[in-house]
């Protein structure tokens, strides 16, 4: 079972530095029995279901790293969506399901909610070709209350919920583009689109007009 943990209330204040995350207790994300790994044309219709119907969902997406200076970034190679209780996971290499990923991208029904989206919603006009639409960055409500630094998604769990958000350096710079990810890159994955989704829910944000 997911441990939700409660918000506190948001002052505006200055942002947390890392030595002071690092003591925080740790953030509890969603575990492998929470997260879908996207296989078949029926997983990804039955996710698009279930993310449709919650019509608000953590959105993030993971590149293979690139290293030389002009290597180009051939990403994304992993689309997440995360529920308040379930993430799915689209691998891009697994073609027959990026026509139902492309659709929930597309749809203006599905609000996608994240941190730092600039350079993920390049790489999808680039690599798929296709619009975005109904994507809000959580960074510019922060900003908008009164933070002029920007705020990522570790900053922005520690400030609303108390909580240290762990992310692995291993698995920011590891193979995306792997057939087989890991149980550890599954985790960090969908933890990054999940907890974009608490964090947004804990603002109030779903209830604004």
């Amino acid at each position: 079972m997911i441990d939700v943990q409660h918000p506190h209330v948001l002052p505006i204040s200055e942002l947390p530095e890392r030595e002071q995350i690092a003591l925080l207790a740790p953030f509890d994300g969603l575990d492998l029995q929470d997260i879908v790994v996207v296989g078949t044309v029926d997983d990804a219709a039955r996710a698009a279901a279930d993310l449709l119907a919650a019509r608000i969902v953590g959105f993030d997406t993971e590149s293979k790293p690139t290293f030389a200076k002009n290597e180009v970034n051939t990403g994304p190679h992993l689309v997440q969506f995360s529920t308040m209780t379930t993430a799915y996971l689209f691998q891009l290499h697994r073609t027959d399901c990026i026509p139902t990923m492309q659709m929930l991208i597309d749809s203006t029904a599905l609000l996608k909610v994240g941190f730092g989206l600039s350079t993920d919603l390049t790489l999808i006009r680039n690599r798929l070709g296709t619009e975005p639409r109904a994507v809000f960055d959580i960074d510019n409500e922060f900003r908008r209350r009164g933070y002029r630094k920007s705020v990522g998604v570790k900053t922005a769990v520690a400030l609303v919920f108390d909580r240290r958000f762990m992310k692995s350096r291993k698995a920011t710079t590891s193979n995306w583009a792997n057939k087989q990810l890991t149980d550890s890159q599954i985790r960090y994955a969908a933890n990054d689109a999940y907890a974009s989704i608490r964090v947004y829910d804990a603002l109030g944000l779903r209830q604004r007009p």
